[in-house]
């Protein structure tokens, strides 16, 4: 009798188990299959998520405006990653009156930063291009519309040269078809956003790799003086790419985050706790199993701009996690923002930036 009771004692308690698990089924939004971020939605799954009892789902995707979009409005999506010029943009054009980006963006919240993404500008082996900054009214791609990469290509083209890039010349390719345009002559300039390694160069054919070649920044030149306005500068290095690069090469960087919701059901609450309490505890298994970047982000939360927040359950266990580990004082946790409603209004034709960030036609 007893081993009976046993026996159904523990078949109860797995079904529990499996059940919790099963219960928490979520999304996070990444980038290209062959890009780094969803190699980073990977290891967050298997080193985070699973341990915390979160099954999570990692799904591809153009890359960081479309993550903001489906962040907000797809079902399932619980985290996402952005990056830092895309989440600005968003910021912006809410607070110069654009409705659509208020409400898509004043209810995410960061989680934390992650690592900087490198800025690729690509041309053929041949090219007469030397420097970035040599780009200037040539035939390029600048990614995917919803992409960070067309975010970033286009802000740093108005930022150097002081205008937006002809509309000729901007062609909204995929990575793998810009570098194919770039090799048959179809395009001068490929433009990637990805933190390097990248699987897109590091899985390429090495004969095809040696038809192309990464253009440096000048340090000495104006345009880049004005690109530092909004990214810093950082190094392609030879370790990164073996087979191709023969010295190291200076260009330009964007932050990586870590986006949720401002979620308040309690049931969501309690199982983002439990995913930002596995984020410190498996954050060395993040640096010595994960993609090489992870070996770059540090477990803290800096300060942030205006119009940026953390999602104030996890940052507060998450700041607790630190001051456990290295013995430092805690934060006060901000308070959180209500949600705002915005009233939608008719609008002038699309612009530039709103076609990049995905708010046309809302």
């Amino acid at each position: 009798m007893f081993k009976n009771i046993l026996a159904g004692l523990i078949v109860l308690a797995l079904a529990s188990s499996t059940a919790l698990a099963a219960d928490a089924h979520y999304k996070i939004v990444t980038g290209p299959e062959r890009g780094t971020y969803i190699q980073i939605g990977a290891d967050l799954a298997k080193w985070v998520a699973d341990p915390a009892g979160i099954e999570l789902e990692v799904m591809p995707s153009k890359g960081s405006a479309e993550n903001v979009q489906r962040m907000r409005f797809e079902p399932g999506v619980k985290l996402a990653l952005v990056q830092s010029d895309v989440y600005q943009a968003y910021v912006d054009m809410a607070n110069s009156g654009n409705a659509d980006a208020g409400t898509t963006i004043r209810p995410l919240r960061l989680i934390m930063p992650l690592y900087d993404e490198e800025i690729y500008f690509v041309v053929r082996a041949d090219s007469p291009l030397k420097s970035i900054n040599d780009i200037k009214n040539q035939n390029m791609s600048v990614g995917l519309i919803g992409s960070g990469t067309a975010q970033s290509a286009t802000t740093l083209y108005r930022l150097m040269f002081g205008q937006p890039i002809p509309e000729q010349n901007a062609q909204h390719l995929s990575n793998e078809d810009a570098l194919a345009a770039l090799i048959v002559g179809k395009i001068d300039v490929a433009i990637v956003v990805a933190g390097q390694p990248a699987k897109l160069f590091t899985d390429m054919n090495p004969e095809l790799l040696q038809k192309i070649r990464l253009l440096k920044l000048d340090p000495a030149a104006p345009e880049t003086a004005r690109a530092k306005q909004a990214y810093y500068p950082a190094t392609i290095r030879t370790s990164s790419y073996p087979n191709w690069i023969k010295d190291d090469v200076q260009t330009l960087t964007v932050k990586a985050f870590l986006v949720t919701y401002d979620y308040n059901l309690r049931d969501t609450v309690g199982k983002l706790d439990r995913f930002a309490d596995s984020l410190c505890t498996n954050f060395d298994n993040l640096q010595e199993h994960g993609h090489p970047k992870w070996k770059q982000v540090k477990l803290e939360l800096p300060d942030l701009g205006k119009g940026w927040k953390y999602y104030p359950p996890m940052e507060k266990r998450l700041r607790a996690c630190i001051a456990h580990k290295s013995a430092g004082a805690t934060a006060t946790p901000a308070a959180a923002t209500p949600e705002e409603t915005v009233q939608k209004a008719s609008k002038p034709p699309c612009s530039e930036q709103e076609r990049l960030l995905l708010l046309c036609g809302k």
